[in-house]
């Protein structure tokens, strides 16, 4: 017999929100600006010292920062269109995946930045040229320094923004780390992270050649970073690539959502899990039953599920 076909409405009331944001949008957007002008006024610092006094690694960390400055700016761009964009009816979901979106376009200038750095200090290791250490060492180590200072202001808002409630559905911990990671503050976190390690490497790079006369330290700290960065690039692109593409990143939901639907004898028939935003989820789901049960009673069974903001259901009734 031909299954009787009723679709249900979207979201948990008849005029639901489209707003995916992440709950602490405005203050991560408030924290990066200072950010900025820090990394801005230390780029300009490492690469005009580097050239000065003849440090590849120091160029490099000023370029690596430049990219830090790059993608603080772009993630600070990417809060305010967000937030003014939020209820804009053209984004069928919402503007919670420009973060992710930002993050991913950094990284992937990250590794193209990273490929030049590698590409100079090959050049350096080669040709190596006289260090003025007396100079490019004070200089490293005050970048070092704006490093932490500035991981310290974005990681207080990114701890703080990881910890939100989820729902009571078995897995809340890899729900609170899978769902509610703002990946836009991310990259700004580990842009920030990633160049203070390649300073710690410019660094131990002109001691070590100050010390014992091993001009090759230098560039061979360059191409550590260049290293240390295209990997950062590639994760980045992977994780943010994964959202933009819709796949489902937290099967265990998924799974949880199955097993709410079929352990009372029902059948689920299709079933879609996405990101929408830091801490929402959209499913779309499709239930064969021949107990003439309606949308309602799963959206009622499935309200346990906090982190589902975007709910459809499809019921198909069968004889």
């Amino acid at each position: 017999m031909p299954a009787d076909l009723t679709l249900s409405g979207a979201g948990h009331l008849p005029n639901h929100s489209h707003v995916f944001l992440g709950q602490e949008h405005a203050t991560f957007e408030r924290r990066i600006g200072a950010v900025i002008f820090l990394c801005g006024a230390m780029m300009a610092l490492e690469v005009v010292g580097g050239l000065l006094f003849g440090s590849i690694a120091l160029v490099a960390d000023g370029l690596h920062m430049s990219t830090h400055a790059g993608a603080l700016l772009l993630a600070a761009l990417a809060y305010r269109y967000a937030r003014r964009h939020a209820e804009d009816a053209r984004f069928t979901f919402g503007t919670g995946k420009l973060g992710d979106l930002a993050g991913f376009t950094s990284a992937i200038v990250l590794a193209m930045i990273a490929a030049l750095i590698g590409y100079e200090s090959l050049a350096r290791l080669f040709a190596p040229v006289p260090i003025r250490f007396a100079e490019a060492i004070p200089i490293a180590c005050l970048g070092l320094a704006v490093n932490i200072g500035s991981a310290w202001l974005l990681g207080a808002g990114h701890k703080h923004g990881q910890e939100h409630p989820h729902g009571q559905d078995g897995h809340g911990h890899h729900e609170h780390s899978a769902l509610h990671r703002d990946n836009n503050m991310r990259s700004a976190v580990v842009h920030v992270l990633a160049d203070a390690a390649v300073s710690v490497l410019v660094i131990a790079g002109l001691l070590l050649a100050r010390g014992f006369g091993w001009l090759w330290m230098d560039p061979l700290a360059g191409l550590v970073g260049a290293g240390v960065i295209a990997s950062w690039a590639y994760g980045l692109v992977r994780d943010t690539g994964a959202i933009l593409l819709d796949m489902n990143l937290d099967r265990q939901t998924a799974e949880s959502l199955r097993a709410a639907i079929e352990s009372d004898g029902d059948h689920l028939t299709d079933l879609h899990v996405w990101r929408l935003g830091p801490g929402h989820l959209g499913a779309i789901l499709s239930v064969a039953t021949a107990r003439g049960r309606n949308a309602g009673y799963y959206r009622e069974r499935l309200s346990q599920f906090r982190s589902i903001s975007h709910l459809t259901i499809e019921v198909e009734q069968q004889g």
